[in-house]
């Protein structure tokens, strides 16, 4: 996976950095696997709108993926490599020999031709998944269960993976992406390896207009609002702001807004980093 620099033919291209989709195989998607998603521009059911900064966007195909694994013992053979528009992470066609096809989330270095297994006693190959109680330490992981057949939940954004570092009891350490360290029982599935496209993060747009391509309407910083209508806005010139917050007064960078009492509290052992 790699970006690519273009050259500056006009200001939308002067600072834009986009994928090579060299990792891509295939460009069709698998019909059986697609079904449509409608938009609702941050509007909720009486028109009113409830999220701002959403509307517009390019039409787009839902893939449905396979974030449970549960085609135990069945191996399957990966047929492509695709793009999926609603995730940062590429895709991986899996064709298993029962003759169904699903969507999994493709780790880095899949290629197409391997064969991929999930269940009991499968080996920690990049691609499987496997019972958290099984995976060797210090291995990276990714697309865990935080419960038993939930399905993946964690690390699944690109170049993201987690690690396991302790066995305690019916209990596994792993570290998150976040840093945050936290018990996971041994049950729960995960996928071995890293999150493909890790270069997503060096992407720039290079021009507000690709922005609404993806459905993102343009932002405007509480500072340069009236008292009105914003907590931090007003003020002669530059003078506004004040305390960071929202637009509904809740205080940001560094407040905390997880519950003190919460129930899962309990399996963290360390907090993320600051």
């Amino acid at each position: 996976m790699a970006v690519k620099k273009l050259k500056p033919t006009t200001p939308g291209q002067r600072h834009k950095v986009a994928s090579s989709f060299e990792d891509i195989t295939s460009a069709t998607p698998e019909k059986s696997l697609l079904k449509g998603k409608g938009r609702k521009g941050g509007r909720n059911n009486t028109g009113k709108m409830t999220m701002r900064n959403i509307g517009g966007g390019h039409k787009r195909r839902y893939r449905t993926i396979d974030f449970k694994r549960d085609k135990f013992g069945i191996p399957g053979k990966v047929v492509s490599v695709e793009y999926d528009p609603y995730r940062t992470a590429r895709i991986a066609l899996v064709n298993y020999v029962d003759g169904e096809k699903r969507y999994i989330v493709a780790p880095k270095g899949i290629e197409v031709g391997q064969t991929i297994k999930s269940g009991k006693g499968v080996e920690p190959e990049v691609g499987n998944a496997m019972y958290l109680s099984e995976v060797p330490m210090g291995t990276m992981i990714h697309n865990i269960e935080l419960r038993p057949e939930q399905g993946g939940k964690m690390a699944r954004s690109a170049g993201s993976y987690a690690q396991l570092v302790s066995r305690e009891g019916k209990y596994v350490g792993i570290k998150m992406p976040s840093g945050e360290v936290r018990l996971i029982l041994g049950t729960c599935l995960a996928t071995i390896g890293i999150v493909s496209n890790s270069d997503h993060m060096l992407e720039r747009s290079g021009k507000a207009g690709r922005s609404r391509w993806l459905g993102r309407r343009s932002r405007v910083r509480g500072v340069v609002m009236n008292p009105v209508d914003h907590p931090m806005g007003g003020g002669e010139g530059r003078s506004s702001g004040g305390h960071p917050r929202s637009r509904n007064g809740i205080p940001a960078k560094g407040y905390k807004t997880r519950a003190p009492k919460k129930l899962s509290s309990k399996y963290i052992i360390e907090r993320r980093k600051k």
